[in-house]
């Protein structure tokens, strides 16, 4: 019998036990073909089938409005650090706020750009990325306004947008997408690496509006999202396997009553262990209550050889990918849409016997 482990990664990612057995059942032979779905053409009527039905997925989920774009894109969301100052920054003014590593990532490719002038509206850095730095009132015109929505470093979480003015804001959305409501309508675009809430490593999404696009000649072709709109995101070969386990998540979160649903059970998850680290007396969230993530969860204990020890006995309990990013130390659990509420418990429950043996 296989060992019950709980994966708490921050991606890849767990993924729905419904979703996986259902790849298995069809990993050979994909609708009695005969063929693997990693074997259709991308060109068949089969794998058009299953790309349609993975946009119209996502577009109930989120409720995309029809005059946005979906994407179906290779290269994770760091090439969309690159790609979107290319497509939107028509005049070459765009602003950040700065949250943590990812949103410096992402304003450190846009600067690499000759036309481009960046700046930076606000920052947590003073405060150690412990919190979302309120962003001043915005009266001056950028190309777009980025943010990270969620930030898996430091585990802090936009819950109210900030207020851009006129200006189009873009999300990098990658670790909460489709785990808390956001109005698709309020962004210019959003774009997501899909190993933590969606699929496999190997897919990012584009959701774009259409006429923020095509206003740039001559990009290159694997970063041109019209000429990707125009081809349904089959201007190359897409990562098809990536694409037909997104759907199956899209058909599986539908099925437990799409994002409202999802929340209610993340706002749960995230409940029972920022609970317990709230009267642990030896581990600590540092992230203020306000601004802590739903998906991300970093604590520590304050020793660093007493973090390491507990990592190492969490793993062999079957408690994986528990330490911390290298940045910050430490530990954090990954709570995505797929990680279920025994996860968090057991998780619990080990943290509790860990503080009663090393008291």
């Amino acid at each position: 019998m296989m060992k019950t482990v709980y994966n708490f990664a921050a991606g890849p990612a767990v993924l729905p036990q419904p979703v996986l057995q259902q790849v298995q059942d069809e990993l050979l032979s994909y609708r009695q073909t005969g063929m693997s779905v990693m074997e259709i053409s991308h060109r068949s009527a089969l794998f058009q089938d299953i790309i349609d039905r993975a946009e119209a997925g996502l577009r109930r989920l989120m409720a995309i409005p029809d005059n946005y774009k979906v994407l179906f894109l290779q290269g994770g969301a760091s090439l969309q650090f690159h790609a979107v100052p290319l497509n939107l920054a028509t005049t070459g003014k765009v602003a950040f706020v700065d949250t943590g590593n990812w949103s410096k990532k992402a304003k450190a490719e846009a600067d690499k750009l000759p036309h481009v002038t960046t700046t930076v509206l606000a920052s947590s850095q003073a405060q150690q990325n412990r919190v979302i730095p309120t962003v001043p009132a915005v009266t001056d015109h950028y190309d777009y306004v980025h943010i990270t929505t969620n930030n898996t470093i430091e585990g802090t979480t936009f819950f109210d947008l900030p207020a851009v003015g006129d200006n189009i804001l873009v999300g990098d959305m990658s670790s909460n997408i489709l785990a808390q409501p956001y109005r698709v309508a309020d962004f210019g675009l959003i774009y997501a690496g899909a190993q933590k809430n969606i699929g496999p490593a190997g897919l990012t999404v584009v959701i774009v509006r259409d006429d923020l696009i095509g206003k740039v000649p001559n990009l290159p072709a694997m970063l041109d999202y019209q000429l990707q709109a125009d081809k349904g995101s089959l201007y190359n070969t897409p990562p098809v396997f990536a694409i037909y386990t997104a759907g199956l998540v899209f058909d599986w979160l539908e099925q437990l009553g799409g994002v409202p649903a999802m929340t209610q059970i993340n706002q749960a998850k995230a409940k029972i262990l920022y609970d317990y680290l709230d009267q642990s007396d030896l581990f600590t969230a540092p992230v203020a209550p306000a601004y802590r993530s739903l998906t991300n969860i970093p604590f520590v204990t304050g020793n660093a050889d007493l973090d390491a020890q507990f990592i190492d006995a969490a793993t062999k309990a079957g408690l994986y990918n528990l330490k911390g990013h290298r940045l910050v130390g430490g530990m954090r659990a990954s709570l995505y849409n797929a990680m279920p509420i025994a996860g968090v418990t057991t998780l619990v429950d080990f943290m509790k016997h860990f503080e009663q043996e090393v008291r």
